[in-house]
């Protein structure tokens, strides 16, 4: 079914993966800025510089929304993925945190109420 005869071996082709392409802020600032000069096209400056256009017309957003105040201010720039690790760290050791305080009321509670009651008990015929 594959196309080999019985005294072929059948071929495997072997497909290398590219890594992904990281570009440095400065470089995403310096392609933005390009994209801006009059007379230039984004779709021209993402072909020089070997960026799928959407990619350029992203970074024009994001720069639009403030990442140039970001730049700007000379603050740490973090990816997004790196920001969502450190929200879940921070929501896990918020859940440790809250089990280990429950824990800690539930059994402060109990120690009290097995030492002294605040409404002795009576039987119910006799009430004072």
């Amino acid at each position: 079914m594959s196309g080999c005869s019985a005294y072929e071996k059948p071929r495997v082709e072997v497909i290398q993966v590219a890594q992904r392409r990281r570009w440095t802020v400065a470089e995403k600032a310096r392609m933005v800025e390009e994209s801006f000069q009059p007379g230039m096209n984004v779709s021209y400056v993402a072909r020089r510089h070997g960026v799928a256009p959407n990619l350029l017309f992203r970074w024009r957003k994001l720069m639009a929304e403030g990442g140039k105040a970001a730049l700007d201010a000379g603050e740490q720039v973090v990816s997004i993925t790196e920001v969502r690790a450190l929200k879940k760290q921070i929501r896990e050791l918020e859940c440790l945190d809250g089990a280990k305080r429950r824990k800690f009321v539930s059994k402060s509670a109990q120690g009290k109420l097995g030492k002294s009651r605040a409404f002795p008990l009576q039987k119910p015929g006799k009430m004072r």
